[in-house]
């Protein structure tokens, strides 16, 4: 009964702590553990010390946690998504810059059977460092052609073994990972984040940086052509505002005959053309245009 007690104590003293994580942070992320191992969690941890708390709990103490703590709204919805091995992540930050953040966290590891790609893997042309034995018939079996020389196996020319996104097969794990490369990305992927009442889900999170950083470069443009059609300065026009200005003024003073030092030659250019266009009219000699 004593050690029965103690484990009861235990995880009332979890639940306890939990509870008080909750109250003093901000945000609560729930992220899976599938997939995650050891090292790469060790890792992870290291570099989400400065900006959050990370720590492993069971779903059940999570659960009467949230249950005790009351003073948070919508609180009782982060229950919906406790399913499976979780991580929580406690924080102050905001929400998608928590996704950015776990995103440049991702550490590349070793690949195994059924990991997908995280980008095109190409082995490229030169010496494997292997010995000549049973790695030649391995490479060959990845699509890899290859030469012995100077006692080694030397790959014959950059090959791309799988595609970014592509699932990874046994044999070829096996052969990259003693290429010593790492074509997979390991990280923690948010299943959903509380944010001070406003409760986020997966889908919700998914950023598409390209599509943002594109749409941000149209609507600054947009802004831009705008703000020169209304005339209205700003930083970031005030010299295609002056151009524009000084173009019109050039052409204002050529079609009004008004000379200036930069637009008489324009005048008389201008005057030229239209003498050369009435003598076309009236059909003069050239003798008398230039006489008269």
């Amino acid at each position: 009964m004593t050690e029965q007690r103690q484990i009861l104590a235990e995880k009332a003293q979890a639940v306890e702590e939990i509870g008080d994580l909750i109250r003093k942070h901000k945000v609560i992320a729930l992220a899976s553990l599938e997939k995650v191992r050891a090292a790469q969690l060790q890792l992870l941890r290291k570099k989400l010390r400065t900006d959050a708390y990370v720590r492993v709990v069971k779903n059940t103490l999570i659960r009467r946690a949230i249950t005790q703590v009351k003073e948070r709204p919508n609180l009782e919805k982060l229950k919906e998504h406790l399913a499976g091995s979780t991580i929580f992540l406690f924080t102050d930050l905001n929400p998608f810059r928590l996704v950015l953040l776990l995103e440049k966290s991702k550490v590349k590891t070793t690949a195994k059977s059924g990991d997908v790609a995280a980008f095109d893997v190409i082995v490229p042309a030169g010496n494997t460092g292997q010995p000549p034995g049973p790695i030649i018939s391995q490479l060959g079996a990845v699509g890899l052609k290859t030469r012995i020389e100077s006692g080694s196996v030397w790959v014959n020319k950059d090959t791309l073994v799988v595609k970014k996104g592509e699932v990874i097969s046994e044999r070829l794990a096996a052969v990259l990972s003693k290429l010593g490369m790492k074509p997979v990305e390991a990280g923690l992927v948010l299943k959903a984040v509380y944010d001070d009442g406003v409760l986020f889900a997966e889908d919700q999170l998914r950023l598409d940086l390209g599509k943002m950083r594109t749409d941000l470069r149209e609507a600054n443009k947009a802004a831009l052509y705008l703000s020169i059609g209304c005339a209205y300065p700003i930083t970031e026009n005030i010299k295609l505002l002056l151009q524009k200005a000084h173009g019109e003024a050039c052409r204002l003073s050529v079609n009004e005959d008004i000379p200036t030092t930069e637009t008489w030659p324009d005048i008389l250019r201008k005057a030229h053309m239209h003498m050369l266009s009435l003598r076309g009219r009236l059909k003069l000699p050239e003798e008398n245009v230039q006489k008269g």
